[in-house]
């Protein structure tokens, strides 16, 4: 027989194919495992890297708003005389300048061109003007005269379109209204004028005795014949001697100053010719001017002091001014404001050359310089508020103005906030208003409040149900019965949000607002029930206990529950007339003063809670099942009980993932959105009270997104919001990851 070298018998041919067979296989295999490693790892870093371009997009939509504002001048033009009025047209192209003596002029801001010029008063007349200022609507320029009359102009900015589409504003000075105030034809101090919609003037106007005149002339047009009629109303009022005024678009209100620092209100809606007084200080009033949408007074004083003062209701439903914020002083006397007519920011100028952009509700000092061309003589925002005109002594300048979002501060996001119209500081959001003049409050505690506050009502339910269903399912249950328990509650897990938030928001709110009384009497009989029924199975004898499967009594349980929550509901009414006097929510009232909305805590606790409670539960009983069955059997070898077992033994080293399960709980509660959103009214209030509704931060995303403008202060505010979620799953994740490491290590050694 032939052998090999080493005197072994030649291998047989299925031999070798054998081996060649099991060396191909085994390559194969290492690469099927090395392409698979491959996958697993671009599969994973995959996911690192969309997480933290999510990331990176979130931060880029947020960081718009942390830009400060920013102010340019452009080349100063010059002008002769000094500028006591401007307007400017809304794109910025054109100006209109007035003086002292009435003269007013347009000129083109590209190359400082004069386009137009004219008078106030017709050129047959020879009396002087007192002095021209700009009405505060931007949309003419009111001048008082020697004679005791005021006089005004509106400027049109008609534009027109080439052939190219080349835009072309051709300025166009109205035919100038002539209004007398004093009929013996004394010098007029202190005014203030604003134009009406349909034509005519509103005045507020200082007579040389003293006397304060209220003059409103509304000129109406026929449609069909096109005639036009003047109506007049006039009211005399006593005041001190005046050094600034101001009146709203309607004239419904007049506010003014004085020299020794009292601040002036007359209401038209008011009786009284005595106006409601407030003191500013010793400091005198210079300037006064309102912001958008007539509610806010700004107020400017000789010691270059800026406040925000508005009517504030008391207690005996009167109004009063309040003082709300100030603004740091700026250096010189308050000469001029200029507010924006898109927002609450505006401009402000003295007469020691400082000039300041401001913004009233987040009470931000967004920009401060020198005033180009010295002190400013006058100012004006232009319609769009992105630019502005400063006039100094012979000079006008252009500015461009980069104020994107003023709204948000730290202090308006997340302190109190003393909003137009409210009686004291509170944490609002309310993003939207009837109106353009309306005031945005983008504060994001509400939702911040609101977010916990939904999360701990539905943690309340799902964490003892969760951990103590796995403890039992894993500790005491058969692997048989435990083979059909836990896919029945993992499957719950797949339920859609929004099915549930449809169930809870549909037919368990007002179901819960019928029968509240016997949820309050399933708290107590459910688990006396059950504490009851487990001690009747504990008496049967054992023989017959010993024929089931351990844990069968899970069925009689379930038996007993169902049968318990029928009898409360059966028992509901009578509770309700025993105990809350035939009415919940009315008991409800009057002994605390709560009031009971349908959709509250309550049921988005039992509705989220009921989908938080699949996940705590898989990953506890994991947890449970996963401690190591030597330390279990070591434990009832000693003496323990079963109970002693599970809660001394399995419960610590089970801890760290029970911890794990508690925490991924909560991350999953903090994002839900269909349920709190369709179950919760979606009101954004702060309060501990369980029986009314709130607002999280992500449903408050599915909310407002749909209707923010695209790059927007409300659309960049929800990036926000969306990034303070990113950041806090994050941070509990982690921090959840570290307890979990330090009790794993703690309990290794058991």
């Amino acid at each position: 027989m032939a052998t090999d070298v080493l005197g072994r018998p030649p291998a047989s041919t299925s031999t070798r194919k054998r081996f060649l067979v099991s060396a191909v296989t085994s390559g194969r295999r290492l690469a099927i495992d090395r392409a698979a490693r491959w996958v697993v790892t671009a599969g994973g870093l995959a996911i690192i890297v969309s997480i933290l371009g999510i990331l990176v997009f979130i931060v880029g939509e947020v960081l718009p708003l942390l830009h400060p504002a920013r102010v340019e001048a452009r080349p100063s033009l010059a002008v002769s005389g000094t500028p006591t009025a401007l307007l400017v047209d809304e794109h910025r192209t054109h100006a209109a300048t007035a003086d002292a003596g009435g003269v007013i002029s347009v000129l083109r801001l590209s190359d400082g061109q004069e386009v137009s010029r004219s008078s106030l008063l017709p050129p047959a007349e020879t009396i002087t003007l007192a002095g021209a200022v700009g009405t505060p609507d931007g949309r003419g320029i009111v001048a008082a005269t020697a004679d005791g009359r005021i006089v005004g102009a509106q400027v049109a900015w008609p534009v027109e379109f080439d052939s190219r589409g080349a835009r072309t504003t051709l300025p166009r000075i109205v035919p100038t209204l002539v209004v007398a105030i004093d009929p013996q034809r004394r010098p007029i101090g202190t005014f203030a004028a604003r134009f009406a919609e349909g034509g005519g003037l509103s005045i507020a106007a200082q007579r040389s005795d003293g006397k304060l005149m209220l003059v409103r002339e509304e000129v109406t047009t026929n449609d069909i014949t096109g005639e036009t009629s003047t109506a007049e109303t006039r009211r005399e009022l006593t005041a001190p001697p005046l050094s600034a005024l101001v009146l709203d678009a309607e004239g419904r209100n007049v506010f003014a100053g004085t020299s020794s620092g009292a601040l002036l209100w007359w209401a038209a809606a008011s009786e009284s010719d005595a106006p409601s007084v407030a003191s500013t200080g010793v400091a005198g009033v210079t300037s006064l001017a309102l912001l958008v949408g007539d509610r806010s007074l700004v107020v400017g004083q000789a010691d270059g002091s800026v406040s925000i003062w508005f009517p504030i209701r008391q207690s005996d439903e009167s109004f009063r001014l309040e003082r709300v914020r100030d603004f740091p002083r700026l250096e010189g006397a308050i000469t001029a404001f200029a507010a924006s007519p898109r927002n609450r920011s505006f401009f402000a100028a003295s007469d020691g050359g400082d000039l300041a952009l401001l913004f009233s509700t987040s009470n931000r000092t967004l920009w401060r310089g020198r005033a180009p061309g010295g002190a400013a003589t006058a100012l004006v925002f232009a319609a769009k508020g992105d630019g502005a005109v400063a006039a100094g002594a012979g000079s006008v300048t252009p500015l461009t103005v980069d104020n994107l979002h003023p709204e948000v501060s730290l202090r308006s996001l997340f302190s109190r906030v003393w909003y137009e119209g409210y009686e004291q500081p509170e944490y609002v959001w309310q993003s939207t208003g009837g109106t353009d003049d309306f005031e945005s409050k983008l504060s994001l505690t509400p939702l911040v409040f609101g977010t916990l506050k939904g999360t701990i009502y539905s943690l309340l339910l799902a964490i003892p149900l969760g951990v103590l269903g796995a403890m039992y399912a894993s500790q005491f249950l058969h692997p048989r019965l435990l083979a059909y328990v836990k896919p029945t509650v993992e499957i719950m897990a797949s339920l859609p949000s929004v099915v549930l938030g449809f169930l809870a928001g549909l037919w368990l709110a007002p179901v819960l607002e019928r029968t509240f009384p016997a949820l309050l009497l399933s708290f107590f009989l459910v688990p006396l029930a059950v504490w009851a029924s487990g001690l009747a199975w504990r008496r049967l004898p054992l023989a017959l206990r010993g024929r089931f499967l351990a844990g069968s009594e899970l069925f009689l349980y379930l038996i007993v529950i169902a049968a318990t929550l029928a009898g409360c509901l059966a028992a509901s009414p009578l509770a309700e007339r025993l105990i809350f006097g035939g009415n919940f929510q009315q008991w409800l009232l009057a002994s605390t003063g709560l009031n009971y909305d349908q959709r509250n805590a309550v049921v988005v606790g039992l509705a989220m809670g009921f989908a938080v409670i699949p996940i705590i539960f898989a990953i506890a009983e994991d947890a449970f099942s996963n401690v190591p069955r030597n330390l279990v059997a070591g434990s009832l070898a000693l003496g323990a009980n079963r109970w002693q077992t599970v809660t001394r033994v399995v419960l610590p080293t089970a801890s760290p993932g029970i911890f794990s399960a508690v925490m991924i709980g909560f991350g999953r509660a903090i994002g839900e959105t269909m349920i709190v959103l369709m179950a919760t009214g979606n009101t954004p209030i702060m309060a501990l009270n369980a029986f009314n509704g709130f607002r999280t931060l992500s449903a408050n995303i599915a909310v407002e997104i749909p209707e923010a403008p695209v790059g927007g202060t409300l659309y960049r505010t929800l990036f926000l919001a969306a990034l303070m979620l990113f950041l806090l799953t994050f941070v509990l994740n982690t921090a959840a990851e570290l307890v979990r490491q330090k009790l794993r290590k703690k309990f290794a050694q058991l």
